[in-house]
């Protein structure tokens, strides 16, 4: 009868695969152990955790995530990790492909998925896509709970100060990755470069970063020895390179204290060093392009403006990704570029 005739089939292909691994036994059983050697190869990463709500005071917990080494499959919601998996080697299956700048896009696999954006995750479309490692980090860190149960999952944030951050990030995912040398070169680089670029600006006198959005401006304060808090980004210009403030007392905010045109010239830096947030998001409503917006008399008045010292900084570097190793060098060529 029609519903038997299957049954001598799988006899032959039981009987098949048994002899065959019977012809191999040795073989298999060797790849077997290596293989069960290779999945249980793992790196540990351990970070401060916040686990209070979105309105609530921050609540730490030291949370410890093991993760395999050379995974198959990396989903990525945070730029700079990207950016640094790219640079060693690497290539990321998933990720909130919307937001990721041509300069990253290499380091996606040819099929790629997207994840979501860099605040929501697809969880159903990751979770079909079964993946090996999720990274977050910044807009995406609130994402833990729902992504940590899908597979490993670690946050990359800001922490400490920013050349701490980025060795401390580029030697995990070198683990992760199996490329612990690489990491290790591409550290020294970055510190070379750094260290160059601070060289440069201790020559500079003063300055003061400013961010320019839809027509209004905000003064950056630095950040100090912790990157991780809501002035991280526009900090970068001191903290990381050096800059001397031209203005002790900015307030620290997300965004930076909101400023007038007279107050540049009020407090007259040698340098202004810019970025433009609507380029870099690519706003379109309201936006306007900080040159133009700059590009009037009292500004002109300014020291920075009349001795052509008005740095515009690479926007998707400064204010989107920075963190990756790509990117740090974007961020040093900003620097030395002006300087030279």
């Amino acid at each position: 009868m029609p519903s038997l005739r299957p049954t001598p089939v799988l006899a032959l292909i039981a009987a098949a695969t048994l002899l065959a691994s019977g012809c191999s036994g040795g073989s298999s059983e060797a790849a077997s152990s290596d293989g069960d050697a290779a999945q249980t190869a793992t790196a540990s990463f351990t970070w401060q955790r916040n686990t209070a709500g979105e309105d609530e005071d921050p609540v730490y917990e030291e949370t410890t995530v093991e993760v395999p080494v050379d995974p198959e499959k990396i989903v990525v919601f945070d730029l700079a990790s990207l950016d640094t998996i790219g640079a060693l080697g690497g290539e990321v299956a998933g990720a909130p492909l919307d937001s990721v700048p041509d300069y990253l896009r290499d380091h996606l696999a040819d099929d790629a998925f997207n994840a979501g954006t860099l605040f929501e995750a697809d969880l159903v479309g990751i979770e079909a896509q079964q993946p090996d490692l999720i990274v977050i980090g910044g807009r995406s860190a609130g994402l833990y709970d729902d992504l940590s149960r899908i597979a490993p999952t670690v946050d990359l944030s800001t922490r400490g100060s920013y050349t701490e951050n980025l060795e401390r990030n580029v030697t995990f995912l070198g683990e992760v990755l199996n490329a612990p040398d690489a990491a290790a070169a591409a550290i020294t680089e970055l510190e070379d470069g750094v260290a160059q670029a601070r060289a440069a600006t201790a020559k500079l006198g003063t300055g003061l970063g400013l961010m320019v959005s839809g027509g209004r401006l905000s003064a950056q304060a630095p950040a100090g020895e912790d990157a991780s808090g809501r002035n991280a980004r526009g900090g970068l210009i001191y903290d990381a390179f050096g800059v001397r403030p031209a203005v002790a007392d900015v307030e620290a905010a997300t965004h930076g204290e909101p400023v007038s045109f007279e107050f540049l010239l009020e407090h007259d830096p040698d340098y202004l060093w810019v970025v433009d947030r609507d380029a870099a998001t690519g706003q379109d409503q309201g936006a306007q392009p900080a040159a133009a917006v700059l590009d009037n008399d009292i500004v002109k008045q300014t020291k920075a403006a009349r001795n052509g010292h008005v740095v515009y900084l690479d926007p998707v570097a400064w204010y989107i990704v920075f963190g990756g190793v790509d990117t740090t060098k974007i961020m040093i060529d900003d620097v030395l570029q002006a300087a030279a």
